[in-house]
């Protein structure tokens, strides 16, 4: 389950790419359009400066933007950073691997083999999203909103 710091970067990341490309804007902004608490989101934009994922200037003019355009972003790498390993348990993941000390047979182990392909599928749908998809979901669905609502006043 994503996280709500994950849910909170991937909505911070999201205003700064409805933002002008040059531009930046402070994390008290954010915050608040977004109704994230300020602290946890300095700690959030932290993490993806740390990243790579976000730019950060100080004094004035200052403020967050994006390090890269929003269709390099990749939604999965995003919540790895935030979040760590898509993988439901440790022994299903890549990059974070623990046996379970119940397991007698970790290759043959049924659960361990089930939740691998749901971190297959997660991972192959999070690796392929990227930030401008997640954005143009929002004015797809405005779109969508929009046009339902034209159709029932036309009734």
């Amino acid at each position: 389950m994503l996280t709500a710091k994950g849910k909170y970067g991937l909505k911070a990341l999201a205003h700064l790419a409805a933002l002008d490309r040059r531009a930046t804007t402070q994390a008290s902004d954010i915050a608040e359009a977004n109704r994230i608490p300020k602290k946890f989101l300095d700690a959030i934009l932290g993490e993806l400066r740390n990243a790579g994922i976000v730019h950060s200037r100080k004094g004035p003019g200052g403020g967050y933007r994006l390090a890269r355009p929003p269709h390099q972003i990749r939604i999965g790498h995003v919540i790895r950073t935030i979040d760590g390993p898509l993988a439901p348990i440790a022994c299903a993941s890549r990059t974070a691997y623990q046996p379970c000390r119940d397991c007698k047979d970790v290759k043959g182990c049924t659960v361990r083999l089930m939740m691998t392909e749901v971190r297959d599928a997660m991972s192959d749908v999070l690796d392929r999203l990227t930030l401008a998809d997640m954005v143009a979901t929002r004015g797809r669905r405005r779109t969508a909103k929009a046009a339902r609502r034209k159709r029932v006043a036309e009734r």
